[in-house]
């Protein structure tokens, strides 16, 4: 038998210890490590995009136009983000019907648009939301969300509200932390609302299985509070009943209990400390791992030591970030067991002033306001305002930008005044907030996942995509590897090609495609001739969970809605054909191919009958052989002085015909202009044997028959750019003009630009009728600071 040496047995029993007291230390390193490291790669991996819409006011009339400016935002560093160049923005009914769709198209990160609002619409509250193609990777909930109202006072439409014994209400309950766990006290959060989403004063108490009371509570501002409870059983179900005024009860059942689990509660204590406790059904020790981050952006990281079921951790609010902060719990298997939000009101953004010439201003008078930044930023501002009549109709936008950023764009589902967060101080209130629409933009197992999944939809930061699917013909069954081609009639001549993919996907990037046009979409015939193409809807079809706003016509306001309802009438009358007046847009008129080789304007030659004899006596380049199956051309390559063996790509008007019987049938007088390129081009993934396009007079196709298989269809492209128009009185004859000025909307600029703090002069007329005015600007600079700033002018006749 071999002994072993006494050196080497202490040698071991050294570096077993060793293990025994470091291992444990060295993981818990490694999972504070980690845990950030993988938030940061997701986030790299998943940049955070947000839009936020400055809509020009919150009440509009049918026939009247919505005026809105886009800005996208890098969720994360809350910084112009020029990721995509589409925003899509929807105006959806109260059962997410969308009535109004529309792309705008983004430069520079902010982009302009507007909508009428049709005559067919009823009246009611209608959510604004806009989203990119990005955004569609991730749940609606991140996309923008704001209510307005619209009255149609041309229909009776919803005339009264409901009757009070109709109205339905609805109580939800939030555990603190996620859940509620046998034995553990925790703090569960409640919200009480109404059938339009609006938070209810309530009464309640929570009941066990025998019908004792083990829970009281009451509900204070907007239909929230909290109470604590302790669930004696995983088994048993507790219900909590609830006393909303005179004659209104309901009954909720509460979340089940877990027999097993973490409970977390946050409170802020002495010295403005804040104190995190964590309780656990475990008694063994165990190692438990605090993560906080804001916007996936981490400010803390540390270790808790679960002694008895129970870890405290102080800290201090500065440690954590402005704005909606995430504090998630993990335990030694790296697992969330619980989390909450914590808001921490953000730092002064950006300081806005905006100041009147006037205290007051009669009718059709001149306004100069003083719109200055106080404290510059870092660099220029991109800004917007919006002057509209304040009367019993309208009311303060939801929230403004520096407000969506710092709060409401990090909560789930719509937030009641939330100017009353960034101007009061009242921990509760924003607690019960928190806790009752917090929610996360992203799950932790896809965090933790040793790789992510390709996303689903790519960004457009070079135009509008057209995706469409290719099929066998009468099934389902995808047709991968498939070329396929894009065109639009036009005498811009632009064709996009792209290959389905294994799910027989095709995608087109389209660029300076603009207003409704036809597409065309096509394979060859000949490498393919039974596919069936479908282009796909390109906006979002998954919405946000919760009630919708619903609206009815109140009849305290009849008087209201009739003056309105004159106004807009009057002014559709006199400047509605101002309505419709369009920027002019700069169109890159050079076709896809560049300069062609060749170029023929057939009127500056004998015009002949057939294209035929045009091509042999004018065009050397393209060589016309006659066989079997008919006409072919073939394109002369002069860079190698050799005759290109199969047919070019042949065009009409941008639109591939690949049958060229058909295009030599077509009378010649019909076609303006010939081009040719004299060699191979290569387009994408496709090589064509030389390009020979005709473009008719008016780029229209002039009746040309399309192959049966090409697929028509009418698409929109981005929005034109209205122009805003607004009358102006700076001559003593546009003053004494007769035409009446009802205007709601006084004045509306998407497109205002500072640079540093030097004040600049805006300019706009009042209108004919007398009444207060709110002003209100926003905007966000390139270094990230958001600002807003609101100021009311008041019109009254001259006395």
């Amino acid at each position: 038998m071999k002994l072993s040496r006494p050196g080497a047995r202490h040698g071991a029993l050294l570096l077993l210890l060793w293990l025994v007291a470091f291992g444990p230390a060295r993981g818990q390193a490694d999972t504070l490590a980690s845990l950030p490291r993988q938030l940061a790669r997701y986030e790299k991996a998943r940049v955070q995009e947000k839009l936020y819409l400055h809509l020009d006011r919150p009440v509009y009339l049918s026939g009247e136009t919505m005026w809105f400016k886009v800005y996208a935002i890098d969720g994360t560093y809350a910084r112009p983000l020029t990721l995509s160049s589409v925003a899509y923005v929807e105006v959806l009914d109260a059962k997410n019907h969308p009535v109004l769709q529309g792309k705008i198209a983004l430069k520079n990160a902010v982009g302009q648009g507007s909508f009428v609002v049709p005559a067919s619409v009823a009246s009611g509250s209608y959510t604004v939301r806009a989203y990119t193609r990005w955004m569609k990777n991730f749940p609606p909930e991140t996309y923008f969300h704001s209510s307005v109202t619209v009255l149609n006072t041309f229909v009776a439409s919803g005339a009264a509200r409901p009757a009070k014994d109709s109205v339905a209400y609805e109580a939800q309950f939030f555990p603190e932390g996620g859940n509620l766990v046998q034995g553990l006290r925790s703090k569960v959060a409640v919200k009480v609302t109404d059938q339009h989403g609006h938070g209810v004063a309530a009464t309640g108490k929570v009941l066990n299985p025998q019908g004792a009371v083990v829970a009281t509570f009451s509900t204070s501002r907007l239909g929230m509070g909290s109470f604590l409870f302790t669930p004696a059983s995983a088994q048993e179900t507790y219900t909590a009943q609830l006393t909303l005024g005179p004659g209104h009860t309901i009954s909720r059942p509460l979340p089940r209990a877990y027999a097993e689990g973490y409970v977390m509660h946050l409170e802020r204590g002495e010295q403005n400390l804040l104190t995190l406790t964590v309780d656990a059904t475990q008694r063994p020790p165990e190692n438990l791992f605090l993560l906080a981050h804001s916007r996936q952006h981490t400010a803390l990281a540390t270790r808790l030591q679960l002694v008895n079921g129970h870890a405290v951790f102080v800290f201090r609010p500065d440690q954590l970030l402005g704005g909606v902060s995430h504090l998630t719990v993990f335990n030694e298997a790296q697992q969330p067991v619980a989390e909450r939000l914590y808001f921490q009101r953000p730092a002064q953004g950006l300081a806005l002033t905006a100041q009147a010439d006037k205290p007051r201003y009669g009718p059709r008078e001149k306004v100069q306001l003083q719109l200055a930044v106080t404290a510059a930023p870092t660099a220029s501002a991109s800004l917007s305002m919006a002057v509209y009549r304040l009367d019993s109709l309208a009311a303060t936008p939801s929230h403004t930008i520096d407000q969506y950023l710092g709060l409401t764009s990090e909560l789930k589902g719509n937030v009641e005044n939330p100017d009353y967060y960034f101007t009061t101080n009242d921990p509760e209130a924003t607690d019960n907030l928190l806790l009752t629409q917090g929610w996360s933009r992203f799950r932790w197992e896809d965090v933790l996942a040793p790789s992510l999944p390709a996303p689903r939809f790519l960004p457009e930061p070079n135009g509008p995509v057209v995706q469409a699917r290719l099929t066998r013909a009468g099934t389902a069954t995808p047709r991968p590897g498939v070329m396929t081609y894009l065109s639009s009639p036009s005498r811009i001549i632009r064709l996009t090609n792209a290959v389905s993919d294994e799910d027989g996907l095709v995608q087109f990037e389209m660029h300076h495609f603009d207003g409704p046009q036809d597409l065309m979409v096509q394979t060859d015939p000949q490498q393919d001739s039974t596919c069936q193409i479908q282009v796909l809807e390109p906006f979002s079809t998954r919405y946000r969970s919760g009630p919708g706003r619903a609206y009815g016509l109140t009849p305290r306001f009849q008087s209201d809605y009739e003056k309105r309802h004159l106004q807009a009438q009057v002014q559709n009358l006199y400047f509605g054909k101002y309505r419709n007046l369009y920027a002019r847009e700069r169109t890159d008129s050079l076709a896809f191919y560049g300069k062609p080789d060749e170029t023929y304007l057939l009127d500056k030659y004998t015009r002949f009958k057939v294209l035929e004899e045009v091509l042999r006596e004018y065009v050397p380049g393209v060589v016309v052989r006659i066989r079997k199956d008919g006409f072919h051309f073939l394109v002369v390559d002069k860079v190698n002085q050799t005759l290109l063996a199969e047919n070019p790509m042949v065009l009409l008007d941008g639109v591939p015909v690949f049958n060229i019987n058909k295009i030599m049938a077509m009378p010649a007088i019909k076609i303006r202009k010939l081009e040719v390129i004299d060699s191979r081009y290569f387009q994408g993934l496709a090589v064509y044997n030389g390009i020979v396009s005709f473009s008719t007079y008016k780029g229209d196709l002039e009746g040309f028959q399309l192959d049966p298989r090409v697929l028509v269809e009418r698409y929109e492209g981005v929005q034109r750019q209205r122009e805003f128009y607004a009358p102006r009185y700076d001559t003593p004859a546009a003053a004494q003009s007769r035409l009446p000025d009802l205007r709601n909307l006084l004045y509306w600029n998407p497109n205002i630009t500072t640079t540093g703090t030097q004040a600049q002069t805006l300019n706009f007329f009042t209108g004919d009728q007398a009444g207060r005015y709110l002003v209100v600007v926003q905007g966000l600079a390139a270094d990230g600071q958001a600002g807003s700033q609101r100021l009311v002018l008041e019109v009254k006749p001259a006395l």
